[in-house]
Formats: structure tokens, sequence, C-alpha cells
């Protein structure tokens, strides 16, 4: 019998719901790409509407939303792309490793302003337990960084150090590319060109530079175009 907690991993598409139960820590595994055997990742060969209720899923709506109506190939989507269940020792290892992230960024980019010094990382962390500040494992450190800075600020005296870019953004990939940089940077002034492309001078903290380029690169397939005022 395995030890390895049971769980859901869910995905939705075409208005419906699909699910697999899985063991929680060799799923994980598989998500991140580790060479694990799929038939050791899942309980029962069977991919449902609704676990809870006993609900499977008909051949005909694999076949239209997977392309297929083989188990394995679909359960390898529904865990890869969709939503995987954490167990609560999974997500305490995962917000560990991401306040480790954030106090690292920390400690490399922010001085103390008094004396132009950088907080020791277990400074940080006492601070950071001090201003209880929510750690997300999902997101990103440089998502993240901006609302933990401003938590901590009342607390400890933080500078960062910041650079400033100009953002050129294709209007086929505004949506997601412009969400993104507003959320990383203060956008200080922007424009858009005759064609809907839209030109921005935007602010980061300077430790976020290669993060922030190869995001906006992504974002954009290559073509964007990211410059680094001097």
């Amino acid at each position: 019998m395995s030890l390895d907690k049971e769980v859901v991993a869910r995905y939705y598409s075409h208005g419906k719901k699909f699910e697999v139960l899985v063991y929680a820590n060799k799923a994980w595994e598989f998500k991140s790409g580790k060479p694990i055997n799929l038939r050791d990742v899942l309980v029962g060969e069977i991919v449902y509407y609704d676990i809870r209720r006993g609900l499977k899923a008909s051949s005909d709506d694999l076949r239209r939303v997977f392309g297929t109506d083989d188990v394995y190939k679909v359960a390898e989507k529904i865990i890869k792309y969709g939503e995987l269940q954490l167990t609560a020792e999974q997500r305490r290892k995962m917000i560990e490793t991401k306040k480790r992230q954030i106090i690292e960024f920390i400690s490399r980019n922010c001085v103390d302003p008094k004396t132009g010094l950088p907080h020791p990382p277990k400074r940080i962390e006492l601070a950071l337990e001090q201003a209880r500040v929510g750690i997300d494992p999902f997101l990103p450190v440089e998502v993240q960084v901006n609302n933990v800075l401003k938590a901590l600020r009342p607390i400890l005296p933080l500078k960062i150090a910041r650079l400033r870019l100009m953002v050129k953004v294709p209007p086929l990939y505004l949506g997601k590319t412009q969400g993104y940089v507003m959320k990383i940077g203060k956008v200080l002034r922007s424009n858009y060109q005759s064609d809907g492309t839209w030109i921005a001078e935007v602010e980061i903290p300077a430790g976020l530079r290669t993060a922030f380029i190869e995001k906006i690169n992504a974002l954009t397939k290559g073509n964007g175009e990211v410059k680094i005022f001097s």
C-alpha cells in the first residue's frame, strides 16, 4: 500500500470539468518534469467529471476536448496543465522555498538607506514574520516583491536600486504583456503609436532586469523590445 496521499488533479475546458485521482507526491514530481511513470501517478484508470459524485467523463467529451480517449494521454494533460491539489506539507515546503527566494532577492538588491549597507537575511526573515506577509507559492518572486517591500518598510528601512527601461509591445501581445509590466514596475509615461504599438518608460527593481527581459520576450514571442536607459 502506498503511503502517498491521494488528491485530485483538475482541468477545465469547453465549459466542463475533468478530474483524475492521483498520488500527491508523484503527481507533483510528474508535473515538475521529473521522469515519473504515469502508471505510478494515477490511483485509477478513470477520468471523471466529478470524482466525489462518481461521474465518469464520456469518451465523446474526452475526444472532443483532448483529441483522444486514452486515459493516460488525457491524464497527462490534466496533471501537466490543470490544477493539482497540494497536501499541507507540500504547500508548506513550497511557501518556504518561495520565502527563501524573496529573502535572497531583498538581501541582494536592497540596502538600509541610513547606512547604505544590505540587511542580513535573518533580519529580513524576522521582519517578514513580524509583518505577517503572505507568500504565494505559485507566483514568481518578481510579481510579489513590490507588495512584500511595501509591507516590510514600516518595520525595516529599505531602499532598492531602480532601473529605467523602455518597453515596446506590438498590439497583438498587448493584453498580458501590459498587465505584467504594470504588476512588476511603475509606468512613468506611455503612449500608443498609430498601429496600436505600446511604448512605455518603466521603472523596475534593478535585480529583476534579467527576469523582466526574458518574460517580455516570452510574452511577445520575441517581437517585443526592451531598452535600458543608461
